[in-house]
């Protein structure tokens, strides 16, 4: 499994983890983590991650709150897992600026 598959899935796990517990650190925690998953993206995956966290802000995490139940608990998870992709897009973009910037090493 390489190192980026690893982080996705932390940050997937953390994700989910701090829907249901509160740190005070749990922003920070994502963004970090969502900023390490952002840095392995593939120039392939970039566009997906970032059109979900848009959908995931916009109001695509809140959809399932309806749910009886179980909605409520998935629309946090949901949200929490649209902090990732948001910080993941934001370092993606950065890397896609800094490599369309910076000269190829050829």
């Amino acid at each position: 499994m390489s190192i980026a598959k690893i982080i996705w899935l932390v940050s997937v796990l953390a994700a989910v983890a701090l829907s249901f517990v509160i740190t005070g650190y749990n922003p920070a925690i994502l963004a970090v983590l969502g900023l390490a998953s952002g840095w392995f993206l593939d120039g392939d995956h970039r566009r997906g991650v970032i059109i979900a966290a848009v959908f995931l802000m916009v109001g695509g995490a809140a959809s399932l709150n309806g749910i009886p139940a179980i909605g409520v608990h998935l629309g946090a998870i949901l949200v929490s897992l649209g902090a990732v992709f948001a910080a993941a897009s934001v370092m993606a973009i950065v890397r896609t600026l800094v490599e369309r910037i910076m000269p190829s090493k050829t």
